[in-house]
């Protein structure tokens, strides 16, 4: 085996290694980041929701209260989603998406909108961001698993080279070891 195939399984193994390492490291950093930043928030967990009164510091349970969000906002709008709802409320509170039925504030001067609406838009966003952690925290933990797998790909790798390398010398240092055969005896001679 030339030095060049033996030099260039050295080398591949320690970058799978290295790269085995550093992804498991970022993982582990992404991890601990998402569990801090929800942590940060204090969001808990409201008694009706999957974790009643837990601190949501991990995506999973990010994911469950995004849940109990949406069930409480389709609660306030009456089953009805954004897109079926109208943009404006009439002079008697009712929904309407024709401007000109619209009531009009008096402060602004403008059409009164439909405040439900607008709690879907605020609703939207937060279970979309709390939804956004839980799927960081499984690309994290996606990249940990495949670092360590990495790393003990280029271990393996690293074990076969090496023994590769050591196999001619080991096997030609067995065969000076071996004792010498004994002489056969002639054919014939008595």
């Amino acid at each position: 085996m030339s030095k060049l195939f033996q030099y260039a399984g050295i080398a591949a193994s320690v970058v799978l290694i290295a790269f085995g390492i550093g992804a498991a490291v970022i993982g582990l950093n992404g991890r601990d980041r998402v569990s801090t930043e929800l942590a940060r928030e204090q969001i808990v967990g409201t008694p009706d929701s999957s974790i009643p009164g837990q601190l949501v510091n991990t995506g999973s349970e990010a994911q469950a209260f995004a849940k109990t969000i949406r069930k409480h906002t389709l609660e306030s709008t009456g089953g009805l989603t954004y897109a079926k709802m109208d943009r404006f409320l009439d002079e008697n509170g009712k929904p309407t998406s024709d401007e000109s039925k619209a009531a009009i504030n008096p402060a602004s001067g403008k059409p009164v909108e439909n405040g439900l609406r607008n709690l879907w838009v605020t609703s939207t966003a937060l279970t979309t961001a709390l939804n956004t952690a839980y799927f960081a925290e499984s690309m994290a933990t996606f990249v940990m698993v495949m670092g360590f797998a990495l790393l003990l790909t280029g271990i393996g790798f690293l074990v076969l080279t090496l023994r590769l390398l050591g196999a001619p010398s080991a096997t030609k240092q067995a065969v000076e070891r071996a004792p010498s055969p004994a002489p056969k005896p002639a054919i014939g001679a008595a």
